[in-house]
């Protein structure tokens, strides 16, 4: 679970991470592509989930922005949804849904990161 904000990034147990993986297994750094770059091998320690995730919460940066659709429809392929939304609110509702024992996953890009 996130338990704060820096300004260097996103702080869990104790570390930073400047991108973050969050899955109901473990939380992991991520070096995040551009958002307009991002595909399917980058999100691949969450996609390896067993069982997948339900959906994938993905924070966009600093603010909401859109993924790329052939991101949406390859994820769709294989029945995982997406819900894209800045960081900080990807964050606060991953640990929200957790809380709920609900079997999702995030990828949360720097929140320096503007697109």
């Amino acid at each position: 679970m996130v338990q704060g904000f820096t300004e260097q990034g996103f702080a869990v147990d104790g570390g930073i991470y400047e991108g973050l993986f969050l899955t109901p297994k473990r939380a992991d750094e991520w070096r995040a592509p551009l958002l307009a770059e991002l595909n399917m091998a980058d999100l691949e320690p969450v996609l390896a989930l067993e069982p997948p995730p339900e959906f994938l919460l993905l924070g966009t940066g600093a603010a909401m922005a859109f993924p790329p659709r052939r991101l949406v429809r390859a994820l769709e392929e294989l029945g995982i949804g997406i819900e894209a939304m800045d960081s900080r609110a990807a964050a606060r509702t991953w640990g929200m849904l957790r809380g709920e024992e609900r079997w999702i996953a995030a990828a949360l890009m720097p929140l320096s990161r503007v697109h």
